[in-house]
């Protein structure tokens, strides 16, 4: 039930296309069973006709019906085939931008539940795995069973005792399908979870590209991820291995009921109770009855496949998001205050903060100090309300206004982070993420405020390449084009994390006194080891 839930809402914006894949289906079905009946009475019209009776009916006429069926299935097939892979690739698009929707709003507790390696293989190789069950594998599974119902119900007509003798073998593949369920899913399953622990290692390594080479460790990551792949290799094979056993047995089954079948039309020929047109019609309605059973064979698998990678869909969608709420921007000069608050992670005996209580007040600069692991970065992450206190209560304030820090509250904090954080894409892109409308002159302005000129000078200026983690750029622009982006934010409260990390002496001085010139109006928090920084302050936060 779960999952026909879960499948109603993904398919919901598609459901008339799905319906007309479905009717091409119904019409092929028809045709399929109209081209057997035509050919039969083609047949009979020409063994009469050799044999000089008199036939009342044209053989032209028939032949001309059974050109416009075929033509007719023709178009029916292209019609079907261009919807399913259109609405293949809509499907995975909706569930693709569903998920990254649910994820760029995750409520974080600080513990890390899925590698990111992980998440972009649910993403890519999940969800492309449900598109086409849903799209492809489901209407076909349908679509084969009604051509099945239809072969099988003319063949009733036909020769009711042959109908029953045929469909005795079907028993034994519904058999087996079941047994393909519970066995199969659980392989499928495994293969996914071995698949995303090769892309963890792929995309961590080649993160991590320059760490490995420094360590001469590449010969050990290499290994690890030849037993990594062995591990995805054996699972597969196993699968394999059980799917063409189970499918040889089926096909055993259904080449039984082919030779029953044609063993019967010759015994009745021999007889004179079956025509040879009749022949015709057995021979095939037998493969029209067997066909559709060995497509589902693989069809069902693939749908069962499919339930493995819904559960890893729904288990993301599970995950606890923030609530959706417009932003709060408090109007003035704006403080932030800590009242009591205690965090720990996840699985942690230790707090990082307990009964924590400070007030960084509006229009302050204040410098947080510290041992490494202290917490500094936490309390940042506190303040912008991407983890939340197991006690007590962080409120953003101005003279007439307070209110508790929330996602809501995020549009008063502007957030530079310690390291690289510039995306692919043009400094322009970059920095109009700070502010989708910032004009030419605003751009120009954060730039010279971040000590950034230098952009420039750069040979497309504004339109400079940035590409994968900044490279291209010293990590010292590429900290000071961030600060530029963040400063496009409308917020009055900058959280500047080891900002200053690349920058040389006299480039720090010139955007302290730059920032502390053109943004008085605002309070400041740094988190630094730098004494230029300290001096710039006038309130020192030591956490210990």
């Amino acid at each position: 039930m779960k999952y026909l839930k879960w499948f109603l809402n993904a398919v919901r914006p598609y459901r008339f296309r799905l319906a007309v894949t479905m009717f091409c289906h119904i019409m092929i079905a028809g045709c399929a069973i109209g081209f057997v009946y035509v050919s039969k009475k083609l047949v009979d019209l020409a063994v009469d006709a050799f044999a000089g009776k008199e036939i009342g009916e044209s053989i032209l006429i028939w032949a001309a019906v059974m050109i416009g069926i075929s033509l007719f299935r023709i178009l029916l097939n292209a019609v079907r085939s261009y919807l399913q892979t259109t609405t293949e690739i809509k499907i995975k698009n909706r569930l693709r931008k569903r998920l990254f929707n649910i994820l760029l709003h995750l409520q974080s507790d600080g513990g890390k539940r899925h590698h990111s390696g992980d998440i972009l293989n649910r993403m890519q190789e999940d969800v492309r795995v449900v598109a086409s069950s849903f799209a492809v594998s489901l209407p076909n599974l349908l679509g084969t069973a009604l051509q099945f119902v239809a072969a099988f119900l003319f063949l009733l007509i036909l020769d009711p005792r042959l109908a029953v003798v045929i469909i005795v073998v079907v028993p034994a593949g519904m058999l087996l399908g079941k047994y393909i369920t519970s066995r199969v899913r659980n392989l499928t399953l495994d293969i996914r979870k071995s698949d995303s622990r090769v892309q963890s290692h792929l995309q961590e390594s080649l993160q991590h590209l320059s760490v490995l080479q420094s360590l001469e460790y590449t010969d050990a990551s290499s290994a690890t991820l030849d037993d990594l792949q062995g591990n995805l290799y054996g699972n597969e094979i196993r699968r394999t291995k059980f799917s063409v056993v189970s499918r040889g047995f089926m096909s055993l089954a259904l080449q039984a009921g082919h030779v029953i079948a044609f063993i019967w039309g010759v015994t009745g020929i021999s007889k004179g109770i079956v025509t040879y047109g009749m022949m015709t019609a057995f021979l095939q309605l037998i493969g029209q009855i067997q066909r559709p059973l060995v497509e589902m064979s693989s069809q069902l698998p693939a749908l069962i496949h499919s339930t493995a990678s819904i559960d890893r869909l729904m288990e993301l969608e599970a995950l606890p998001r923030e609530p959706m709420t417009d932003p709060v921007l408090i109007d003035g000069v704006v403080g932030v205050r800590l009242r009591d608050v205690s965090f720990a992670y996840p699985d942690s005996r230790d707090k990082v903060l307990d009964g924590f209580s400070y007030d960084f007040k509006p229009g302050s600069r204040t410098a947080i100090v510290g041992p490494t692991g202290v917490g500094k970065s936490t309390l940042i992450r506190l303040l912008l309300s991407l983890l939340k206190p197991q006690s007590g209560r962080i409120e953003v304030y101005s003279s007439e206004i307070i209110k508790e820090v929330s996602p809501a509250t995020r549009a008063n904090l502007v957030y530079v982070p310690q390291g690289n954080t510039l995306f692919s894409g043009t400094v322009r892109d970059n920095l109009l993420m700070g502010n989708p409308d910032a004009t030419e002159s605003q751009l120009l302005e954060a730039l010279h405020t971040a000590a950034a000129d230098f952009v420039m000078d750069l040979p497309s200026g504004l339109d400079t390449q940035c590409f994968e983690a900044g490279a291209g750029l010293s990590e010292g622009q590429a900290q000071r084009i961030a600060i530029a982006r963040a400063l496009l934010r409308p917020g009055s409260i900058l959280l500047l994390d080891e900002f200053s990390s690349a920058l040389d002496a006299g480039t720090e001085t010139l955007l302290m006194e730059r920032l502390i010139s053109r943004l008085p109006d605002h309070t400041m928090i740094f988190i630094t080891h730098r004494e230029k920084i300290i001096d710039y302050c006038d309130s020192i936060l030591r956490l210990d």
